[in-house]
């Protein structure tokens, strides 16, 4: 059993400024830990712009079609009545000129609702640019069986809104799966209230991955994507998560400067760190940056931010590192707190085009809207500092382990719902069972 640095995931070719060549990190199961620059995916809002403008001209122009065509008919009945009386004619041609003053009203009123629709269109894809989202539709059924009947008839958690942040750093842009999570965050909404909680589940935690193998938890998100990694979120800690956002290192980068960066206390010990991040990161991005030359607490911009966020070489290591993740976050919602709605459109427009999202615009511009709402109370990560240990477990590598799966769960829903009486679920007391087993081959 050992702490050592070296033993979680390395950056490759990082330089931990200590005169050491760097080092590639074990590929056995590092491989999908590396850090570069991502293709950014391609706005597509001309294209929407040009289609819904095109949309709302062809609906106007039928529906004024239409009325006039209505009209038209009105008109010819008109004329008909009128036969070849003069008296006829003469209430055919003021019924005429009411049928067209009627049909003028009509087509003005159209207009104007079609002035509406277009910019509710607009506000709606094209200041806040959806198409830029990448939006999944789960398998539904695959995510309802991951949570157990213990869970879905918890009277306790009624009221929340668990959210499953998964933090990725894939090399080629891809957001989807085939990318190990490099963050994993539940953030636990209460709906009356507004209080959030965050737990940073560890990602070298050894657990089920939902397919009954057992190895780091953040492999469930490169075999099987989000699908699966919420799975194995739900299987192994009794959650009803449903939903997710997956973000890019680049995108926090661009969220953090929308944001005007954001106060941070950095140590002496974390600058070097910080830095060498940044330079690397740079480089890839073809960024320029600033280095940080002082402790204190500052205002980090992007790049910084998000250099702050991979530090795991001072103590504490990677669980430091999970809750300088949660730091930043918090700071990018207070932040956010302070915003205006329209400035937060601009925010969001920087984070759609690397976010890969289970949520609909609906629930994106809920979230905006009751941000000023939201207050993080508490946060903390899993399993818990003092039900947790660290060994190697053979092919798995370098593991956190819960030292009882059981009553790690137990804490966190006493933690996340202030529920100090629950009871696991059979599932989870098997995973536990499995789990311990497994470890004493290990490390007795």
């Amino acid at each position: 059993m050992s702490n050592r640095d070296d033993e979680y995931y390395e950056d490759e070719y990082y330089d931990r400024g200590d005169n050491r060549p760097a080092r590639r990190r074990d590929d056995r199961y590092d491989e999908y830990d590396d850090y570069d620059e991502r293709e950014v995916r391609k706005s597509s809002s001309r294209n929407s712009s040009g289609s819904s403008r095109s949309g709302s001209s062809r609906n106007t122009s039928s529906r004024s079609s239409a009325s006039r065509g209505g009209s038209g008919s009105r008109n010819g009945g008109g004329s008909r009545n009128g036969g070849g009386s003069r008296s006829g004619g003469s209430r055919g041609g003021s019924k005429k000129k009411k049928n067209n003053t009627k049909a003028i009203i009509l087509l003005l009123v159209e207009v104007l609702v079609a002035c509406v629709l277009v910019f509710v269109a607009y506000t709606l894809f094209f200041k806040v640019d959806v198409t830029k989202v990448g939006k999944v539709n789960m398998n539904e059924e695959v995510i309802s069986q991951s949570i157990s009947e213990t869970v879905a008839q918890n009277q306790q958690m009624v009221g929340y809104t668990n959210i499953a942040l998964f933090g990725v750093d894939a090399r080629d842009g891809e957001l989807t799966k085939n990318t190990r999570s490099d963050s994993i965050i539940i953030a636990s909404i209460n709906n009356e209230t507004g209080d959030v909680k965050l737990c940073s589940v560890y990602r070298d935690t050894y657990l089920n991955l939902s397919n009954d193998t057992y190895t780091k938890c953040n492999a469930a998100y490169a075999e099987g994507g989000p699908e699966q990694a919420i799975s194995m979120l739900n299987m192994n800690l009794d959650m009803d998560v449903k939903d997710f956002i997956t973000i890019g290192f680049r995108g926090l980068t661009d969220v953090v400067d929308a944001l005007g960066g954001v106060p941070i206390d950095v140590t002496e010990a974390e600058i070097s760190h910080l830095n060498n991040y940044q330079s690397t990161m740079a480089t890839e991005l073809k960024l320029n940056y600033t280095p940080v030359t002082s402790a204190g607490l500052q205002t980090l911009n992007g790049l910084q931010a998000t250099a702050y966020c991979r530090i795991r070489y001072t103590a504490g290591d990677d669980f430091r590192r999970a809750e300088r993740q949660r730091t930043v976050l918090m700071a990018c919602l207070d932040k956010a707190k302070g915003m205006s709605y329209s400035q937060l459109e601009d925010v969001a427009n920087k984070a759609f085009g690397e976010t890969y999202t289970s949520l609909d615009l609906a629930d994106i511009l809920d979230l905006l809207k009751n941000v000023a709402k939201y207050n993080v109370v508490d946060n903390s990560g899993f399993p818990y500092e003092t039900m947790r240990s660290t060994g190697t477990m053979g092919k798995a590598g370098s593991c956190v382990l819960p030292v009882d799966l059981q009553s790690n769960v137990k804490w966190l829903h006493e933690f996340l719902f202030d529920d100090s009486e629950y009871e696991v679920s059979s599932d989870v007391q098997k995973y536990s069972e499995k789990i311990a087993a497994d470890v004493s081959k290990y490390l007795n």
